[in-house]
């Protein structure tokens, strides 16, 4: 069996076995725009003391230190590297800007429609992912 199709697999159930656990023991939904969100820029009448709850820090250091890891073992087994210098950080700046005013236009982000409200069978998240993977779609065609 192909490696690259056994790291998808797994990827994939640790994404939706990590979502399902923060939806069990949280009763959150893992989307992930929202939790940067909440743990940067809550506000003292969200919370009640201003705080982001722990565990939202401990979600997004999971995220970035499981991208480490990653990294570390996919360079040591070989993997193929890539490299960005292609693209300036002023246009990388400028991409990111738009996609938290698409978080905003879609009330969330991919992983919140895409992965968690499609496995509740949200309507309103299979058509934000609908438009977003559309949107992809297009911007990539017309960019390459």
């Amino acid at each position: 069996m192909d490696t690259s199709l056994v790291a998808a697999l797994l990827g994939g159930m640790l994404i939706g076995l990590s979502a399902i656990a923060l939806m069990i023991f949280n009763g959150r939904i893992a989307g992930i725009s929202g939790i940067l969100s909440r743990a940067l820029f809550r506000t003292d009448a969200e919370s009640g003391s201003g705080k982001a709850a722990a565990w939202q820090w401990y979600f997004l250091f999971g995220i970035i230190f499981s991208g480490v890891i990653y990294a570390q073992f996919s360079i040591s087994m070989g993997a193929p590297q890539f490299e960005f210098n292609q693209v300036s950080t002023p246009l990388l700046c400028f991409a990111g800007l738009l996609v938290g005013l698409g978080n905003q236009l879609g009330s969330g982000c991919t992983s919140g429609h895409g992965i968690c409200g499609i496995g509740r069978f949200s309507l309103r998240s299979i058509i934000a992912t609908c438009v977003f993977m559309l949107t992809g779609v297009i911007s990539a065609v017309l960019l390459h």
